[in-house]
């Protein structure tokens, strides 16, 4: 179905979409919640809009927790950027008192939508809870920030946990954006089995996407990724902004806390922090 929803194809398949869900749903007598037809429902009967993001940056939202937030576009192909806000809810800031900011791409290889594995980052609430070191070549040894979805299968958090997470989630979210099912993408990817959602940098060579609009960044299976820059004769690391984001997530008390990754608009830029200065209060 979402291949056939590419290149604006929701014209044409809607109604032959539907129609199968449908069909399937009878067929089966499915009486629980599928997630993949509920996002997919969403997607084919409810406008695309975007929700300003001031009542996400009230202090009021998720108090005294540390949240990453990761803005982003709607088309994943630019980068967004990645903001560390403490427990008493003011954004950590840099040396020369600016807000901190590091560019963050929430892109997969794949492109798709964030409910199906190996998909781009779902969009929606995840629970942060510490700092790893990843064996995998392609993210690199510099520390990752975990993350877990609602009903998520993880080997690091017991089952209660996630459900539990699933079970509040709605409770988490202001009253202005309960009825938003953009920001229920995490929740419904949880619950159709997507796993393994972080927040790494990378040693992948990002001269292999030259002339694409998240150069130097690069993409992932699905994660939240930042920049990082390896070479010299001794192949060290030359340049670290995940690394700088795990400093400003220590300057905030550590990773344990929550990820909101939101999607701002479908502008067909970088996200920038003079888009975001309005709504920090």
């Amino acid at each position: 179905s979402e291949y056939l929803l590419a290149n604006n194809g929701k014209p044409v398949f809607k109604e032959l979409i539907l129609k199968r869900m449908d069909e399937i749903i009878l067929n089966t007598k499915e009486t629980s919640i599928n997630p993949f037809f509920t996002v997919l429902r969403n997607k084919l009967l409810l406008a695309d809009n975007f929700k300003p993001v001031t009542d996400l940056l009230e202090k009021s939202f998720l108090p005294g927790e540390i949240i990453l937030f990761s803005f982003q576009r709607k088309n994943r192909n630019y980068p967004g950027l990645a903001m560390v806000r403490t427990k008493t809810g003011n954004f950590i800031k840099d040396s020369s008192g600016n807000y901190f900011t590091v560019p963050q791409l929430a892109r997969s290889i794949t492109n798709m939508p964030g409910y199906i594995s190996n998909g781009n980052t779902a969009q929606g609430i995840y629970k942060m809870f510490g700092f790893a070191v990843s064996s995998g070549i392609f993210i690199g040894p510099t520390p990752n920030i975990q993350m877990v979805m609602p009903f998520e299968k993880s080997e690091d958090l017991p089952d209660s946990v996630t459900l539990n997470f699933g079970d509040v989630y709605e409770s988490l979210l202001p009253a202005s954006w309960k009825n938003y099912y953009p920001i229920y993408e995490t929740y419904y990817a949880g619950l159709a089995g997507r796993t393994e959602i972080i927040a790494h940098g990378t040693t992948v060579n990002p001269e292999y996407y030259k002339g694409l609009p998240y150069y130097p960044l690069t993409p992932t299976q699905g994660c939240l990724c930042s920049k990082e820059i390896w070479g010299g004769s001794n192949g060290k690391r030359l340049e670290s902004d995940q690394q700088k984001l795990v400093n400003a997530l220590n300057a905030a008390g550590g990773a344990k806390g929550y990820c909101v990754v939101i999607e701002i608009d479908d502008k067909q830029k970088p996200v920038d922090l003079q888009e975001i200065l309005p709504y920090i209060k």
